[in-house]
């Protein structure tokens, strides 16, 4: 559960939430500014948004490049809230709190954020975590049917994270992500591919919480 969890808040706040961007520390090489171009346009373009709900779809490869798994999925954000549900699962999180259900056990885990140095959290991920974490580079555009998509490279500083890579793929148009691929160093592959998004849906604040009294008969475990 916790693989899961970590890869797709990664991947999902990698979708919307590229905030601030930097060179990278000196000695650590340098970042392409062609590249800082593109993604401080999403970063301008992610802060208009008050709210987002989108449709994505995950594929999961192994190192021989075949398919171990396809799953739908749909993510709601608003502010530091957010909201993802995968086949099997849903996790919640109101900025402070973070209840992750796990449908088949019916299970609730419930964690604060941590906002410690060590640790992806969403938090970092929506403010600064790649200009300190990440080399990125420009790649050559991609042409899908009558969209046109940049293609951004990243590539963590720290080489102990358990992936070497994450490439974006920008829409051109609207400077919106809309693919990201994590690639692990065990050969593991995660794509993650928005369907639909909605950038100005209408979500209350009270859809980022986990209420038990809407899930019966769940078990909730504390690990705060």
């Amino acid at each position: 559960m916790f693989l899961t969890r970590r890869f797709f808040i990664f991947a999902t706040a990698s979708f919307f939430a590229l905030q601030s961007f930097a060179q990278a520390p000196k000695g650590m090489g340098k970042s392409d500014p062609e590249a800082k171009k593109v993604l401080d346009a999403v970063s301008a373009k992610f802060k208009t948004f008050k709210a987002i709900k989108a449709s994505f779809a995950l594929k999961i490869e192994n190192a021989a490049g075949k398919v171990q798994g396809v799953k739908a999925g749909s993510v709601m954000m608003k502010g530091m809230k957010y909201r993802v549900s995968i086949t099997g699962q849903e996790i919640f999180c109101d900025g402070a709190t973070i209840w992750t259900y796990d449908v088949a056990a019916k299970e609730v885990q419930i964690s604060a954020v941590d906002n410690s140095s060590g640790s992806i959290t969403p938090q970092k991920l929506f403010t600064n975590f790649y200009d300190k974490d990440f080399l990125f580079v420009l790649g050559q555009d991609v042409k899908k049917g009558s969209k046109t998509y940049k293609v951004v490279e990243l590539t963590p500083i720290d080489k102990t994270k358990p992936f070497f890579k994450v490439v974006l793929e920008i829409d051109k148009a609207t400077s919106v992500i809309m693919s990201t691929r994590v690639f692990e160093k065990n050969g593991n592959k995660y794509l993650y591919g928005i369907n639909a998004i909605n950038t100005t849906a209408n979500i209350t604040d009270d859809t980022f919480t986990f209420n038990p009294k809407k899930y019966p008969g769940v078990e909730v475990i504390d690990l705060r």
